[in-house]
């Protein structure tokens, strides 16, 4: 398979994986099964909470799809799809159950976004962090808050205004985008089991009502992340955009 969203349920701990052939990247039909999954595992009963992982050792996830951003034609389709990394942060702002992050490699664009919207994340020192946007004319604003309610507008800023320059795991989790770095995916792995074996034995009800406490204040992004999704939608049909998209695609 060229990509897939999957889930597995295993005592109580349900864990998504995503891939994509094209560097773990997010494609709308990706981020719309994202978002479902979030939706039905936040009503089972028999989840206490979630991992979220990506397939392979080396790219957590490349961002948004270059084939799809380069196919988008007008406002509306523009807008739609940034609108799928709306419903995939408010999906999990929204979710009762804690969501773990595992982060392998990489995480470029709407990937961070996807790691920021995790409650807890453990990382690989080979998870470097990087805002491409700027560099093919558009700019993170539809991940930004969860970016921001991580690492602050000061840390967006410094990401999003060096759109060529990875920051490297320590770096991440000094800023507060990683909880816990190891050494190897193999060592983070370990204590990631350990980690949530050790927390699905808590009281759910405690874990639902921190879940909301650890999000609150944030209602707006119900319209606040459609609205940058059309500001996406716009920039994304410049001429310079194309033709950043084709330059970087052709490398």
């Amino acid at each position: 398979m060229d990509a897939f969203v999957k889930t597995a349920i295993n005592t109580k701990i349900a864990t998504i994986t995503f891939y994509n052939k094209a560097g773990n990247s997010l494609p709308g039909d990706l981020l719309n099964q994202l978002a479902q999954s979030f939706y039905n595992l936040g009503k089972d009963n028999s989840v206490q909470l979630i991992v979220l992982k990506s397939e392979g050792e080396t790219t957590f996830c490349a961002g948004a799809s270059f084939d799809e951003l380069l196919s988008i034609s007008n406002f509306e389709e523009g807008t739609k799809f940034f609108s799928g990394f709306a419903h995939v942060i408010n999906a999990m702002r929204k979710c009762e159950k804690i969501i773990v992050g595992e982060v392998q490699g990489k995480a470029v664009g709407g990937g961070v976004g996807l790691i920021a919207a995790c409650d807890y994340v453990f990382a690989s020192v080979n998870a470097s962090v990087k805002l491409s946007e700027l560099a093919i004319g558009i700019g993170p604003f539809v991940i930004e808050p969860a970016v921001s309610r991580k690492i602050g507008k000061t840390g967006v800023g410094e990401m999003a205004l060096q759109p060529t320059q990875w920051k490297d795991a320590h770096w991440a989790k000094e800023n507060g985008l990683f909880n816990r770095v190891f050494d190897s995916n193999e060592e983070m792995r370990t204590a990631l089991k350990s980690y949530t074996e050790e927390l699905s034995e808590y009281n759910p009800e405690a874990l639902v009502e921190l879940k909301k406490v650890l999000w609150e204040g944030i209602d707006d992004w119900d319209h606040l992340l459609f609205e940058r999704a059309a500001i996406s939608g716009r920039l994304v049909l410049s001429d310079f955009t194309k033709k950043a998209l084709s330059k970087f695609k052709s490398k």
